[in-house]
């Protein structure tokens, strides 16, 4: 199976290195020196590594054959790609590969039926789930402990337990004020999905 593990972003200094949108979260097993990885498009690949380091917080990745800041250059926003065993599980088994959660069932912690999971996005805070539900329509879960409580890969489903209104419209208000009170002042109300 493929999965897509960066992406190459632009020249770094005129030796032939580049920076990398790191997408995967064994950056250390996937683009060390020696990796092999196909491209998208695939006319730029396969690409080896040859070496890779950290500098300012970024990966920096040099391919073999890539020798300077011009064919570094036409390198930019390449797809780098790795060949990954279907059956290879994450050391930590508290961490999923996406493919192991694409399609997953996922419900509530009572049984009520959520809908089926069809793309993961991977965001600076957090991971979200996109699930589409029954009628169509999408809603995003956060893939946080707090609300995903299980993910059982033998019965292919993610059990959740969701806060009030986030897969429903039946919003709770949080707030120290009594509902009843008419100050005019509603600073203090907040809902709980959607709150600052």
């Amino acid at each position: 199976m493929q999965l897509v593990v960066a992406r190459i972003g632009r020249a770094h200094g005129i030796k032939g290195e580049v920076t990398v949108e790191v997408r995967t979260d064994e950056p250390e097993l996937r683009l060390g020196p020696g990796a092999v990885l196909a491209t998208d498009p695939a006319s730029t690949g396969p690409l080896t590594i040859e070496t890779g380091r950290v500098h300012s917080g970024r990966l920096l990745l040099r391919f073999e054959g890539v020798r300077d800041r011009t064919a570094a250059e036409a390198l930019r926003n390449t797809l780098l790609i790795a060949e990954v065993d279907p059956e290879e599980l994450p050391e930590d088994e508290d961490e999923f590969y996406d493919h192991q959660l694409m399609d997953l069932d996922v419900v509530t912690t009572d049984g009520v039926e959520v809908g089926r999971i069809t793309e993961i996005s991977h965001l600076p805070s957090q991971d979200l789930f996109i699930v589409e539900r029954p009628d169509g329509s999408e809603v995003m879960i956060p893939f946080v402990e707090e609300i995903v409580t299980e993910i059982d890969l033998e019965e292919q489903r993610a059990i959740i337990d969701p806060p009030p209104g986030l897969i429903d419209d039946r919003a709770e208000i949080a707030s120290g004020r009594d509902a009843d009170d008419d100050s005019g002042d509603d600073s203090g109300k907040r809902s709980e999905a959607g709150g600052v």
